[in-house]
């Protein structure tokens, strides 16, 4: 299996201005999309040698009504699924404010406080948890990615750390079919000392393991598995009954109809590999959920209205305002971007994703590639913003 990719390779290409395609909307919206799709991804495809792996799927939702089109895949449909990796940060993020909304949390405490109402701190008073700076990072600052915490799944250990995985990617040195834990993951950053600097609001570095750390908060804070009350509070009320946490290292499948996922190997072989199967217990909290377009969609436009459980305070607190000079902000496990709206990017062996919801427009947009290039993410990237871009251009938008 490859070493999974960076998902702050695209994050940076989200930050990445695309261009806008003018000119008004065409007289059949739905046929340009469609044209517009089987174009661009035909460009893209023959560009990096593979013009007939994986392809992309666009479902857009606005009050004219909703818009599909796709390429490459014979069973598309706004019903299929597929892996959307970190897009299931928004989750993680609304299971935190919802603990925070009902009183259960307070997302400004520190993660070594007591639980509201308890005598037990929010993260186990552990080897395992102890992560350098532990007693100054606070709830607020994992959600936003500001706390420093070090990601396991992504960078190479440290090669000054004083653990055995100096210098190497920690995955690399493991059995990849077997369960992984959040003990386990924050052992790594404990044993080997690793952290990027000490918390700060004015420091950003996307953390895989930091929301996994939150994975652990959401467990102790509220008594179930995090996948457990994922289902229950978030999945169940809205409705999303085609959307899945699977959380064990034996829930590798995608329920049909899937998207057939494929790698291009990072190793430098350019070597085509089917990826659609795997273990997503590694992934648990920041990136395991299965969901389709349409309840992608329908999922991040309920978040942002205030429909899916969160007031409109609480949602308020999870929105940043895009810096002068900047095309992008990432608040409390949602990013803002310039000219789209509201959303996250996802990731993840064999599909590449974004969505976004417009609330001016009230245009909800989710876009995924089968296919991710692990050589090249920013490039992948930017034909992603590109294609969602010239579609809202398309429909006058």
């Amino acid at each position: 299996m490859p070493f999974r990719p960076s998902l702050r390779s695209i994050l940076v290409a989200a930050l990445m201005t695309t261009s806008a395609c003018s000119g008004t909307s065409k007289p059949d919206p739905q046929a340009a999309l469609a044209q517009m799709i089987a174009r661009k991804w035909a460009v893209y495809s023959e560009s990096i040698g593979y013009p007939s792996a994986g392809g992309a799927v666009l479902h857009v939702s606005t009050p004219a009504g909703a818009y599909f089109a796709s390429t490459g895949m014979e069973n598309a449909s706004p019903g299929i699924h597929f892996r959307i990796a970190s897009n299931t940060k928004t989750f993680t993020a609304a299971a935190i404010m919802l603990l925070h909304q009902r009183g259960l949390l307070d997302i400004e405490d520190v993660i070594t406080a007591n639980i509201p109402g308890k005598t037990a701190p929010y993260v186990p008073d552990s080897a395992a948890y102890a992560i350098p700076y532990k007693g100054s990072i606070t709830i607020r600052q994992l959600l936003g990615h500001t706390a420093g915490v070090f990601d396991v799944t992504n960078d190479l250990i440290p090669p000054d750390a004083p653990c055995p995985y100096a210098g190497m990617s920690y995955l690399q040195t493991q059995d990849m079919s077997r369960q992984f834990t959040f003990d386990e993951l924050l052992g790594v950053a404990a044993s080997c000392k690793a952290s990027y600097w000490p918390p700060s609001e004015n420091k950003y570095h996307y953390s895989n393991t930091g929301y996994s750390l939150l994975g652990k908060v959401i467990e102790r804070v509220s008594g179930l598995s995090y996948s457990d009350f994922v289902v229950q509070n978030l999945l169940v009320p809205n409705r999303l009954t085609e959307t899945s946490s699977p959380s064990l290292s034996t829930e590798t499948t995608i329920p049909a109809p899937f998207a057939v996922g494929y790698s291009l190997d990072y190793m430098g072989s350019r070597k085509l590999i089917a990826t659609t199967s795997d273990n997503m217990s590694i992934n648990l909290a920041e990136g395991n959920l299965i969901s389709t377009p349409e309840q992608l969609a329908r999922w991040n436009r309920a978040l942002l209205t205030g429909a899916a459980g969160l007031d409109d305070t609480t949602v308020g607190l999870m929105k940043c305002a895009i810096p002068a000079g900047a095309t992008s902000c990432y608040g409390l496990g949602i990013q803002q971007y310039s000219g789209l709206g509201f959303g996250h990017t996802g990731a993840h062996n064999g599909y590449l994703s974004v969505m976004s919801f417009d609330p001016v427009n009230d245009v909800s947009i989710v876009l995924f590639f089968s296919l991710l290039d692990f050589d090249d993410l920013g490039s992948e990237g930017r034909v992603l913003f590109d294609i969602v871009t010239q579609a809202r251009a398309i429909l006058g938008y």
